[in-house]
């Protein structure tokens, strides 16, 4: 059958990508999660075949907390020990936790040939700039910027809210050289048209898309539950309806998240114009090692399908591509719609 013959035919599988104008051995990179804390892991997570590793987030509160924390202490010992002042450790130097993050990133290139992604979360560009030129520093291949806003205030307007975003990329465009890619929400009235503009603005590379946290009620006893949940395979149509339907017409890098948790899901991401595929839900389901099963698996549906490297099959269900264009549009709801009437 095709399977054993190509598999016979010898020809090597090609899992090389590119992303954010770096070559990666492989489309699988794995999401900012907690996962990456430990050294150890990104270890695993390179030999386990990990394309590249996409940092867990730095928050802007953090940043915020410890620059809070060392004015307070500043202003409480003021006067106190004046002759020792000069002697006071900086911000720099006090803000535990983000410089654990730029030793992290530090001592992962040392270890790991692949890319590491720096990531900032916040909802401002005040907190951003300074850490964004520090991890830069540090070692970072790239930033990813997950902008976790949601705009509950009822006076802000679309267009300020997507300024927002876009003056964030501008800032940290301005203040880095190495590539910088945004998590986008799958909120804007325009996608299609914000996606564009986040490109204009010096995006290398968008996310599609960022998980929102959404919170649920226990209403036996009255309280907001905040847990998280494992994205699930069937989260995967919105990202891969709009990768599909930009795939060739945004000049930035596409990298599809949400409910991934095997290769067949890689595989649709791919077809529909992804330049990598990121995972974390499936990760913490199977362990890092999933990562080598999600490779192995890719290689073989690439052996059924005939391809035998990821360009090769990139973008061949796109909008762009495909020979019913529709297939994406209203067209197609009406006849789903009518063959839902005929069931």
């Amino acid at each position: 059958d095709k399977f054993e013959r190509i598999t016979r035919s010898g020809n090597p599988m090609n899992l090389t990508s590119t992303y954010l104008g770096m070559e990666l051995s492989s489309p699988i990179v794995v999401s900012a999660c907690p996962l990456s804390e430990n050294l150890d892991n990104i270890v695993r997570m390179q030999e386990n075949g990990a394309g590249a590793v996409v940092l867990f987030s730095l928050f802007e509160e953090q940043i915020r907390r410890e620059n809070a924390l060392y004015q307070e202490v500043m202003e409480n010992t003021a006067g106190a020990f004046a002759e020792a002042a000069d002697y006071f450790p900086g911000a720099e130097e006090y803000q535990t936790g983000t410089v654990e993050y730029l030793e992290l990133i530090r001592r992962a290139k040392k270890q790991v040939d692949m890319p590491i992604i720096a990531s900032l979360n916040g909802i401002s560009p005040e907190g951003w700039i300074e850490y964004a030129r520090q991890v830069e520093q540090a070692g970072a291949d790239g930033i990813e910027l997950n902008v976790f806003y949601i705009p509950a205030d009822v006076s802000l307007t679309g267009t300020e809210v997507e300024e927002r975003y876009l003056n964030i990329v501008k800032l940290v465009k301005s203040t880095v050289s190495i590539p910088v890619a945004i998590k986008l929400n799958p909120y804007f009235s325009a996608m299609g048209n914000m996606a564009h503009r986040m490109a204009d603005a010096g995006a290398d590379g968008l996310v599609f898309f960022n998980r929102f946290y959404q919170p649920d009620f226990d209403i036996e006893n009255l309280r907001v539950i905040s847990d998280l949940r494992y994205s699930e395979d069937n989260e995967i149509r919105l990202p891969l309806l709009w990768i599909a339907a930009l795939h060739g017409r945004i000049d930035a890098s596409f990298a599809a998240t949400s409910g991934v948790q095997g290769a067949e899901e890689v595989v649709k991401y791919l077809l529909a114009g992804a330049d990598v595929v990121m995972t974390a839900s499936s990760l913490y389901r199977h362990g890092i090692e999933h990562l080598a099963i999600m490779n192995r698996e890719l290689k073989q549906w690439m052996q059924r399908l005939s391809f035998d490297s990821i360009d090769g099959f990139r973008g061949v269900l796109s909008q762009q591509n495909i020979h019913d264009p529709t297939a994406y549009e209203r067209a197609n709801y009406i006849r789903i719609m009518e063959t839902a009437r005929q069931a």
